[in-house]
């Protein structure tokens, strides 16, 4: 699984699997409308959505198609939500996304930011892509704001998914100039 994040950290992040038993806490997710407005599909209750996530994410740890890791804070053991490096196919072309989701009790204080450095910096540094993006919802500007600091730069407005979506995009030569300590 070339494309977790097992074992990584930051300074107030630990990424690991997801595990079957972090599923009451992100089910909570799941239960908060706010955390789907940005998205167009037909929902299901909370818990099935929930399993679904869960069935999606072992898919593609079994059959390499990356997944996301589960967000630890650091200061207290509560999972934060997920961040990581997933197989994406946009407009017929398999991409590389950093893909992310939080709590909303973690919105807006810098984690979603510093899981996606560290999924962009990770994938850059163990060659695992000439270009990374992220597929994000044309009104979801808190995401896009994150796609901008982690360097990424509008490249194209697509249909994914039934969704209106903007892709954010950061080269590998980009990332060099710009963040590499060489």
């Amino acid at each position: 699984m070339k494309y977790l994040l097992e074992n990584q950290q930051t300074s107030r992040i630990l990424f690991r699997g997801i595990e079957l038993s972090d599923f009451n806490d992100w089910l909570e997710f799941h239960k908060n409308p706010i955390t789907s407005r940005h998205w167009i599909a037909e929902f299901k209750s909370p818990e099935i959505e929930c399993e679904q996530w869960y069935d999606t994410q072992f898919y593609r740890y079994r059959n390499d198609l990356g997944g996301m890791n589960a967000l630890i804070e650091k200061q207290t053991g509560k999972l934060l939500g997920h961040c990581g490096l997933l197989v994406q196919e946009v407009d017929g072309i398999s991409e590389l996304e950093i893909g992310y989701s939080l709590l909303p009790e973690f919105w807006n204080k810098g984690f979603a930011t510093e899981a996606a450095m560290k999924c962009r910096d990770f994938a850059f540094e163990n060659n695992l892509t000439d270009s990374l993006i992220s597929i994000i919802s044309t009104t979801n500007t808190p995401s896009i704001a994150v796609a901008l600091k982690n360097g990424m730069i509008h490249d194209k407005t697509t249909v994914y998914k039934g969704n209106h979506v903007h892709i954010y995009r950061i080269e590998i030569t980009g990332w060099k100039r710009s963040y590499s300590l060489d």
